[in-house]
């Protein structure tokens, strides 16, 4: 019997940019097996090598997670399974303090006032409010705003990067003079002219292992705004450890979800969803496939009413429940998220007791054998280079001495119409399982994408086919338009 399968924007590619496909079967195992059938590419981001359904893969039969049931679970027509992978009533306030308003005050929040649910005992338990913002980006950059013109007493602040121009079409709080200046400085500054009673603390730094409970420790909860594995499992270990509310969101192309995860509050932590992350390369990022600015803004204040329900206690807070919407349908759908008894981290018998080190956890090393790990630094020059890595100069030189080499560019399709280096071989990354054999193994290749991640997993791939003579391009086709060709746009 057919029934509808919704497939995640992130996996759309490898099912022809189909948003649902019709798939028979009368269990959850022979539905996905049919369906990696018709579309044998969707399969390793399914299942692993020995055949299970990934950890950070989650199947909803409408809206339950078949996670307890397993595979077998039966299916019947007019079901619509979804497949969520991962991409980073009353309740009693998390605020218990009030602090007064002055009569200034009361003016600029007075359409808070006169309702209800908030009051002003709600809008002193706001000013009273401690949160940390971790990341001042896309989702960071409308929870900024937002919570600042809210009236929330104390903002901390987590971030240690510069404004760049790639950032100003969905970081709405930095303006193109802000470009080259430090994002907390440049959020500051306007969350300041927002309401300069703000106390905004600025964290200018990156958060880690060590650091982390710290800079937690202090506030009443914490809003991940993150794009990144590593720092959403550092951020939620903490947060569980800390017993501080985690508000989760997460974007991606026309895609956004958000959740609350606060074990102490009776929902479930991150790693009740999901146990582990995906292999790196697994789940593009934002800078490799893009995002649509609007969806940040959309999942961003998301995240700050959920912020604002649980400092009020008011109501239904999306513990225990993940809100997914979809651009491109104008939909939102919700999925239960159920507390795992046996999770590591928040379970009956927890294992992980202290930080870890969340690089490792997700599988990514520093600069090992097989090139960068992640997107190489744009700057990165001949130093700091892992030992598959080259940097631009050195691709100039051999391509001024006219070396024998291929230039390969493994950058979506889309990404070639942006910019170019003259002369390379375009074969994208997910086309590469098949196509490798194309390129030849008695010549030097030089692998390059956007920014050196994508080539970097390409290198390695190549590796294990045999590839002996395989370097990537540190820092990708931006670090080449920045240092080598300034003709070449940047993105």
């Amino acid at each position: 019997m057919p029934v509808i399968v919704t497939i995640p924007t992130a996996l759309r590619r490898f099912a022809n940019n189909q948003a649902t496909v019709e798939v028979v079967g009368g269990t959850i195992s022979e539905v996905l097996s049919n369906l990696t059938t018709q579309h044998t590419e969707l399969r390793p981001h399914l299942y692993s090598s020995d055949g299970r359904l990934r950890n950070f893969v989650r199947v909803y039969v409408n809206d339950e997670d078949i996670r307890l049931q397993g595979d077998n679970t039966p299916v019947k027509q007019g079901d619509e399974i979804a497949i969520v992978p991962s991409i980073a009533g009353g309740i009693d306030p998390v605020i218990k303090s009030r602090t007064k308003l002055t009569n200034e005050e009361i003016k600029r929040y007075s359409r808070h006032l006169i309702l209800p649910e908030v009051g002003v005992e709600g809008q002193e338990r706001i000013k009273a409010a401690k949160v940390l913002l971790i990341g001042s980006g896309g989702l960071g950059s409308p929870l900024a705003l937002y919570l600042t013109a809210a009236g929330v007493g104390t903002i901390g602040m987590v971030e240690f990067d510069t404004v760049d121009f790639s950032n100003l079409q969905r970081q709405i709080i930095h303006f193109t003079g802000d470009v080259g200046k430090p994002k907390v400085k440049s959020a500051g500054e306007k969350m300041k002219a927002i309401n300069p009673n703000l106390n905004f603390i600025p964290h200018e730094i990156k958060i880690t292992s060590e650091n982390a409970l710290d800079l937690i420790k202090d506030y009443d909860l914490v809003i991940d705004g993150t794009d990144n594995f590593p720092t959403r499992y550092l951020v939620n270990d903490a947060c569980v450890m800390l017993k501080k509310p985690n508000v989760y969101g997460s974007i991606f192309r026309f895609e956004g979800m958000a959740s609350v995860f606060a074990p102490h509050l009776g929902g479930p932590c991150y790693r009740c969803w999901y146990p582990e992350p995906p292999p790196p390369g697994l789940v593009p990022s934002c800078a490799e496939g893009g995002v649509l600015g609007v969806i940040c803004g959309i999942i961003g204040n998301i995240q700050a009413n959920e912020a604002i329900k649980l400092i009020i206690g008011k109501g239904k807070p999306l513990m225990g429940r993940l809100l997914r919407f979809d651009a491109m349908d104008m939909s939102f759908r919700e999925y239960k998220i159920p507390k795992d008894p046996n999770c590591p981290l928040c379970g009956k018998t927890p294992t992980i007791t202290k930080l870890i080190d969340y690089l490792e956890f997700c599988g990514i090393g520093r600069g090992e054998a097989g090139g960068s790990s992640g997107d190489s630094i744009v700057d990165q020059k001949e130093e700091g280079l892992g030992p598959d890595d080259i940097s631009v100069e050195t691709l100039k030189k051999m391509r001024d001495t006219k070396q024998d080499f291929v230039l390969v560019d493994v950058r979506n399709p889309d990404e070639f119409e942006i910019s170019v280096i003259e002369g390379s071989v375009k074969l994208p990354l997910p086309e590469l399982p098949q196509r490798f054999r194309e390129l030849p193994k008695d010549k030097e290749l030089i692998v390059h994408c956007k920014m050196g991640g994508r080539s970097a997993r390409a290198v390695n791939f190549l590796k294990q086919q045999g590839y002996t003579k395989v370097k990537n391009v540190a820092g990708g086709i931006n670090a080449w338009a920045q240092r080598i060709d300034p003709n070449i746009p940047q993105y």
